[in-house]
């Protein structure tokens, strides 16, 4: 297997970590919020948040940033129409990805303001954003 197979399977391991905590880290914001600031439930989901954060989520993106932006450069796909909407919709993943950071922050500092209805909604946008950049990588429609 040559090296462009071998990055490109990096690549979609690190997205599906990348994925993974993106939607559990909301959900596990829907259940902080049910806790009690200060209470033993609530330091054990800041715990959670903070690994979950700091050991899957970011170092994940920033493997699938440089892995697939060399990926990109390297099959040329710069040039594409399709690339451009798959990195603008990449972009607002990261931008998701530093809002939650900060949820995750103010969640730190108990002080979180938002209702766990909020939370449940902000789960679906990453769900959104992944399955219009499958598409848009599978399907390449212009």
């Amino acid at each position: 297997m040559d090296l462009y197979l071998w990055l490109k399977s990096l690549h979609v391991i690190a997205i599906i970590a990348w994925m993974a905590g993106m939607l559990y880290l909301p959900r596990l914001f829907v259940y902080h919020c049910e806790a009690e600031p200060g209470s033993a439930q609530s330091e054990t989901f800041k715990v959670m948040e903070r690994r979950l954060l700091k050991a899957i989520i970011n170092p994940s993106m920033m493997v699938a940033w440089v892995v697939g932006l060399w990926l990109a450069y390297d099959a040329g796909f710069f040039s594409q129409g399709w690339f451009h909407a798959k990195l603008t919709l990449a972009l607002l993943m990261s931008g998701a990805h530093g809002y939650l950071s900060g949820c995750v922050k103010r969640f730190a500092r108990d002080e979180n303001k938002k209702s766990a209805k909020f939370y449940r909604v902000l789960n679906e946008v990453p769900t959104v954003l992944m399955i219009g950049i499958v598409i848009l990588v599978i399907g390449k429609p212009f």
